[in-house]
């Protein structure tokens, strides 16, 4: 291998779909992840993912995350991703805890993993406390009207309740509504949801920078959120999204959402960059 080349192992994950590329970076350091997050995601040219996760060390707590969306772009935290995270530092013997706290960009977040014979077949993430905004905000793109509810998970929602999630045209709404004025310039995730009853929603998701994705974590509570908020749904909400489902309770104990999930491994292989 040449001198200035690395050989750089990775690991293939995804929660409800939600799937992205971990890079352990306490044994690799990349000096440009958002340019190889762009690089690696295309699904036709890469590896294919919805972005790239650098688990790292930490002085606030056990390990850190960064996160890249499959523009480059970086990202707060993802939901999916630190389910993921807690399997991937638990598996590969990083970690022995079932207990992790992890850093994020929005803070520090606590995974409890459910662990039998060695694996990890759940893990329950302390969401933190979300932040409502205007819980009916109209905005106009092209021709139609859309009202929503503005939530911060410790990074920015907009959750719009329709009659059909599946008849949403997601492709073209989902990035003007991404970049509208309104959410400039951090620009917004996208939520469209469809109450099946008080315990149960469908949720489709354009997510800031990456597009529609199969799932999205912060997604999920966002949507709990905004349905208990508005009186449309319990505080305690199964999620189904295009990928699969979560449980989402936004605790009246003390005001934290939590997520509960799956998180499974799909490849793992080495990149030379």
């Amino acid at each position: 291998m040449p001198m200035n080349q690395q050989a750089v192992h990775f690991t293939k994950m995804h929660g409800a779909g939600n799937d992205y590329i971990y890079v352990n970076s306490i044994e690799h350091s990349l000096s440009r992840p958002d340019l190889l997050a762009a690089l690696w995601s295309d699904r036709h040219k890469g590896i294919g993912a919805d972005g790239l996760v650098l688990i790292g060390p930490s002085e606030s707590a056990d390990f850190s995350m960064r996160i890249f969306n499959a523009d480059g772009s970086e990202a707060m935290m993802c939901g999916n991703a630190v389910r993921c995270i807690g399997k991937y530092l638990y598996e590969k013997g990083l970690s022995r805890k079932e207990v992790i706290r992890l850093e994020t960009l929005s803070g520090v977040k606590e995974l409890r993993l459910a662990v039998s014979n060695g694996l990890v077949k759940e893990v329950r993430v302390d969401m933190g406390l979300p932040s409502t905004g205007e819980l009916r905000l109209a905005l106009a793109v092209g021709s139609e009207t859309y009202t929503g509810t503005v939530v911060s998970m410790g990074n920015p929602h907009y959750v719009i309740f329709v009659d059909k999630a599946e008849d949403t045209d997601i492709y073209n709404v989902g990035p003007m509504l991404e970049r509208h004025p309104r959410f400039a310039p951090e620009r917004t995730n996208v939520e469209f949801v469809e109450i099946r009853n008080p315990g149960e929603i469908r949720m489709r998701v354009w997510e800031r920078g990456s597009g529609v994705t199969m799932a999205c974590g912060t997604g999920a509570c966002a949507s709990v959120v905004a349905g208990a908020a508005l009186g449309l749904t319990a505080r305690k909400v199964k999620v189904e999204m295009d990928g699969g489902e979560v449980t989402v309770e936004w605790a009246e104990s003390d005001g934290h959402v939590y997520k509960t999930g799956g998180a499974e491994t799909v490849f793992e292989g080495t990149i030379i960059i």
